[in-house]
């Protein structure tokens, strides 16, 4: 398996352990009742590191898709460098720095790592033109 699809397994496993945590954050903090319900009223507002852990884990999601895109799309075509190599591990690893920053509440750095993530994304890109 190269390197590419390594970092996306992982990146995988990562984003299932952000799931769990804000889902086990929130349903300790909104309580069991809410969480096996149908959910069905509009639920309480998240604080403190629970709602960071939930941001967290939607903001994953809003850019796994388009790492999947651009490495699958890169293993395809059969490009694989330095180039992909290092926007695949750029993202893998800003995204695994991401989630204790971010629910340890710091702005500035939480930014850095984040753009760090979609510098990655856009390294693979790069290659795919």
């Amino acid at each position: 398996m190269t390197t590419e699809l390594t970092m996306l397994v992982w990146s995988a496993v990562l984003g299932l352990v952000q799931i769990a945590l804000a889902a086990t954050c929130s349903t300790n903090q909104r309580g069991l009742g809410w969480a096996a319900g149908a959910r069905d009223g509009i639920a309480p507002p998240l604080t403190g590191v629970t709602a960071r852990l939930d941001r967290a884990r939607a903001n994953f999601l809003e850019t796994f898709p388009f790492f999947v895109a651009v490495v699958l799309i890169a293993h395809l075509l059969q490009l694989h460098s330095g180039m992909t190599v290092l926007g695949a591990q750029l993202y893998f690893w800003a995204r695994l720095a991401y989630v204790p920053v971010y629910a340890a509440g710091i702005p500035y750095l939480r930014t850095l790592i984040w753009a760090g993530s979609i510098v990655g994304i856009v390294l693979l890109l790069t290659v795919l033109f």
